[in-house]
């Protein structure tokens, strides 16, 4: 297994005596609410006790009266409107959030939408969306997720007599597309004051002014929250301010009245108990996300928009089975690309990895590329055969700025895009060696040694007796977690192995582990490689999570363990 570091959070003492003195909880919560920002009884109670009413007015955002008026115009001429999205989670969501909104307040047939094909058209607008949008009659395109950077593409739509407003989150380019409005709160001229909404959250904005502005009642598209939780826990943004707000009452629409196609998806993941975002992250979303990396994500949106819940669990069963295709893939290509690395010492040795082969599924080269930092942690590209050239993505280790690595490449490339963390990229076969071997050494020079070691993040420190339900009920309440609010990370010192824990399914360990005489249980993924720490019988320092343990009926609290190492004797 791959070694980790180590980084023990601290915070100021000061302020975290005076949160614990307002709020009467532990000090450990309170350190790590200062860490996270809260260091005051309101900033707490917005906090644990978060309300809708805390969400900014959509107004605020630049360019939304334009955007209203213009869907308003459209409506009194009775101008045909397409909702236009990226396939995947946030795209898919959001049009549907805003194509079901837009039906209840048009007449049905003169709304539609629109998801492009990810090997055909490619991310974002695409031609082919602009010209099915001409040769179908529609003047107006709402873009969702998608568009900022669109700037030949939307004029092209201008000279056929289609208008654009752009629901977009990405960063803005330096030229900005002409579009009827654009409501992106990144603009540098967007005064509105929450920046990191998911493109399904700006379209809500939308959503909410176009409801205002025509006095529709907000449980009208409050009943959406649903789909915009499923978006901002895929997108993996910030979990803060109104995102934090969102995906709190979100996730409490999907687990007491969700849309018939998310309660599909929940069904087919065989989850029984109540949905945390990390159940959304790992169940719902990776079958969304399956429909377009495997065939055609258009099936998403009708699963999200279908009322029947027989015709839904359709739906829902075409996604389950692309992402058991999607799986597969993933299993089988990234064992293979594991041999590949394993098997040239060229490659075990470098700072980079770079692997192609020309059969390998296009859709989950990204997920793949994920997989063989797991196992050596290092910028990686994973490549594959795309009609005549060769297509791939690329992932980043935490600091590395990936786009720039590539971008330095660009002499043997067709074309690139991306972003620090991630990137995709395509060029032709005969430059594949000399593009891998230009990336190695543009990353040897330029990465610092120390981000080739991944850091876990440690909030607290605590001791056994402490780890009680009382203490794990309030964790509870710190969630739904994402980044920026991050489930807590504990390391607990000097700990013995009782002599019970075991290697179970050959790589994990059931980990049963004592403490001034308390005695916890624990479960290792994929820790098998460690156990022998346990057979030292020495001291050991471990890092954990808190968790459930549901078996029989009955509930217990159990560590998820993270990384241990052999406790370091005091000088």
């Amino acid at each position: 297994m791959l070694q980790k570091n180590w980084n023990i959070l601290t915070a100021d003492d000061s302020k975290v005596a005076s949160l614990q003195e307002a709020l009467g909880i532990s000090t450990s919560i309170c350190a790590m609410l200062v860490q996270r920002g809260i260091d005051s009884f309101q900033a707490a109670k917005n906090y644990f006790r978060p309300e809708l009413t805390m969400l900014h007015s959509p107004w605020l955002m630049k360019d939304m009266q334009q955007a209203v008026e213009r869907i308003a115009g459209a409506i009194d001429k009775k101008e045909k409107i397409l909702v236009f999205g990226d396939y995947d989670v946030d795209g898919t969501t959001s049009v549907a959030t805003m194509y079901q909104f837009l039906t209840g307040i048009v007449e049905p047939v003169l709304v539609d939408f629109y998801i492009p094909h990810r090997y055909r058209e490619g991310y974002g607008v695409s031609k082919a969306g602009i010209d099915y949008a001409a040769e179908n009659g529609f003047t107006l395109i709402i873009c969702l997720d998608c568009g900022i950077k669109s700037v030949e593409l939307i004029a092209y739509a201008g000279t056929l007599g289609i208008d654009f407003i752009i629901c977009d989150h990405h960063l803005p380019g330096t030229i900005l597309p002409d579009a009827v409005a654009i409501l992106n709160p990144k603009q540098a001229d967007c005064g509105y004051p929450y920046k990191d909404l998911c493109g399904c959250g700006v379209g809500f904005k939308l959503i909410t002014a176009l409801a205002e502005h025509y006095s529709i009642h907000a449980k009208y598209y409050y009943c959406y929250l649903d789909l915009v939780a499923t978006a901002i826990a895929a997108d993996i943004v910030p979990m803060t301010g109104e995102n934090r707000v969102l995906a709190f009452f979100g996730l409490q629409k999907i687990n007491d009245d969700p849309a018939p196609g998310i309660k599909a998806l929940i069904k087919l993941g065989n989850i029984q108990k109540k949905l945390s975002i990390t159940n959304v992250v790992f169940v719902i979303a990776p079958r969304v996300n399956a429909a377009g990396r495997m065939d055609d994500a258009r099936k998403a949106v009708l699963l999200f928009i279908e009322k029947d819940e027989t015709r839904a669990m359709e739906f829902a069963e075409m996604l389950h089975s692309d992402n058991s295709d999607r799986k597969e893939a993933d299993s089988s290509i990234t064992e293979e690309a594991l041999a590949i690395i394993r098997q040239d010492a060229t490659l075990i040795n470098k700072k980079t990895s770079v692997v192609y082969r020309e059969h390998w599924h296009k859709g989950v080269v990204g997920i793949v590329a994920s997989r063989l930092i797991e196992h050596y942690y290092r910028p990686t590209i994973v490549l594959t055969k795309s009609g005549d050239i060769v297509a791939g993505s690329a992932r980043s280790v935490a600091g590395f700025n990936l786009y720039e690595a590539i971008y330095a490449c660009r002499e043997h490339l067709l074309a690139y895009g991306g972003h620090f963390a991630a990137a995709g990229l395509s060029l032709l076969p005969e430059n594949v060696e000399a593009f891998s071997n230009h990336f190695n050494e543009v990353v040897n020079a330029s990465i610092d040694e120390r981000l080739l070691i991944p850091v876990i993040t440690i909030d607290a420190e605590i001791h056994f007796p402490r780890i009680k339900q009382s203490f794990y009920d309030i964790l509870k309440q710190m969630e739904p977690y994402g980044p920026e609010n991050s489930r807590p990370h504990f390391i607990a010192r000097n700990v013995s192995d009782t002599g019970y824990s075991k290697i179970i399914k050959e790589r994990h360990i059931r980990f049963v582990l004592k403490q001034h005489n308390v005695t916890l249980t624990g479960i290792g993924f994929n820790m098998s490689e460690k156990f022998f720490m346990l057979q030292l019988n020495q001291p050991l320092d471990i890092v954990f999570t808190l968790d459930e343990n549901e078996w029989n009926g009955e509930s217990t609290l159990q560590l998820q363990m993270v990384d241990i190492r052999l406790s370091q004797k005091e000088s």
